[in-house]
């Protein structure tokens, strides 16, 4: 599995999710759209309802990376929870932290057909990976990341989830001395912890 490569063709995400890049731009906006623009979403900013390619996403991560590096990877992260969906009754960290998967897979989709994720029958379908995460003792445990997606942008992600339901604290960080998806790797594993 490469990093910013689909692990499936025709994959496609909501454009909702896919505007976290402009918000995770904060006053940088205007590049965010020419990044979308270069890479041939450029209809996002109209119709946020729609479905887009993922590969194309991922190639306007491959360019964020390059271009502006992994703070701005992270500040994406950070707001993916504010426009992907969410199961509903997440009132822990565990439990927000284990619907990390159920959603990522709520927010794609096959090309022009079913969601990856039905709420309502409870089926998930494979195609783009998972978010795993194991509690470890006392508040804490390990995320595995096994996607496409940029390590800094998941660490984002997880950070914000652990936050909003943690009480006073939380903090994510890359297992150190374990192989990344940045350095090639299937999977990267963050240790998680909050209070």
């Amino acid at each position: 599995m490469a990093l910013f490569k689909a692990f499936l063709p025709g994959i496609e995400v909501n454009g909702a999710t896919i505007l976290s890049i402009v918000k995770g731009m904060g006053a940088f906006t205007k590049t965010a759209y020419d990044v979308l623009e270069e890479v041939g979403l450029k209809n996002v900013r109209d119709d946020v309802n729609e479905w887009y390619s993922q590969e194309l996403w991922l190639g306007a991560f491959k360019i964020l990376a390059e271009k502006t590096g992994d703070k701005t990877l992270y500040a994406i992260g950070l707001k993916i929870p504010e426009s992907a969906e969410f199961p509903p009754d997440i009132d822990t960290v565990e439990k927000a932290l284990a619907s990390i998967d159920v959603a990522y897979h709520m927010n794609h989709r096959k090309a022009g057909g079913d969601v990856l994720f039905n709420p309502e029958t409870g089926k998930m379908l494979e195609g783009i990976g998972h978010y795993t995460f194991t509690p470890g003792e006392g508040k804490g445990g390990i995320m595995v990341c096994e996607n496409p997606y940029p390590d800094e942008f998941d660490r984002g992600i997880i950070y914000s989830i652990t936050k909003k339901f943690a009480d006073a604290f939380a903090k994510v960080n890359i297992v150190p001395d374990k192989p990344t998806r940045t350095n090639g790797a299937d999977s990267t594993e963050m240790q998680v912890q909050w209070r």
